[in-house]
């Protein structure tokens, strides 16, 4: 459940009368795009209002007549599927810089140089970003907004979503505890054992991971792990 500090309005007009609700903004506008989350986590409060400023409750005869029902969950899902959503311009400036940043991170693990075949680190898709001017819509999804931002950021860095394929070979001794760490990474592709205990593998995974993917493993083996990017 949001702070009602830091809740927005959800407002709808039906049959004459305003209704209102206070909702995280974030959260209601996934809800509103159909995402699987639980009303109560987005309402600040469970209660309907005529004036939330005011805290003036809407009546239960006028939720009957416009909503068929005086259920605070069935009418407030109504309300932010039907209304509209408030937020304040140092709202959206503050939702804007965090949606901005989890686009950043998001391309940063998935993207390559397709030149090179080594991810871009944060800062410069960031860079690319402002030079070609990318907005990001706060009320979008990340995943709604990777792909045109990728598009649009390719006129200053090559850039590709793409998934590589990484050969690893680790000693018997290290087997146990590595093999979750590299099926939590990517798609295992294939994999064999050899006769002296260790394990010789092929994995799938986002391009941007190389480099932390490569980190974990040498930790995990001590700097043991053999690695080889495949074309």
């Amino acid at each position: 459940m949001v702070n009602v500090d830091d809740a927005v309005i959800a407002r709808l007009e039906s049959y004459g009368e305003r209704f209102e609700i206070l909702v995280d903004p974030e959260l209601a506008a996934d809800y509103k795009r159909g995402e699987d989350i639980d009303l109560e986590e987005i309402l600040a409060v469970e209660d309907i209002y005529k004036d939330a400023h005011k805290a003036d409750k809407a009546s239960e005869e006028a939720m009957m007549k416009a909503f068929e029902s005086t259920d605070p969950l069935v009418v407030a899902d109504k309300i932010i599927h039907k209304g509209t959503i408030q937020i304040t311009a140092n709202q959206r400036r503050k939702m804007q810089e965090e949606k901005t940043k989890q686009v950043i991170n998001q391309i940063a693990r998935e993207a390559i140089n397709p030149q090179t075949k080594l991810p871009h680190p944060p800062k410069r898709i960031a860079k690319a970003m402002e030079e070609a001017k990318v907005h990001i819509d706060p009320m979008k999804t990340v995943e709604e907004q990777i792909q045109p931002t990728v598009k649009a950021i390719l006129t200053k860095i090559p850039i590709r979503i793409e998934k590589v394929q990484v050969a690893v070979k680790i000693p018997g001794t290290y087997t146990g505890k590595s093999y979750s760490t590299i099926t939590q990474y990517g798609k295992l592709m294939k994999e064999e054992w050899e006769s002296d205990g260790s394990w010789i593998g092929i994995v799938e995974i986002p391009g941007g991971l190389q480099d932390e993917f490569y980190t974990a493993l040498s930790g995990l083996t001590h700097g043991e792990v053999e690695t080889k990017l495949l074309k």
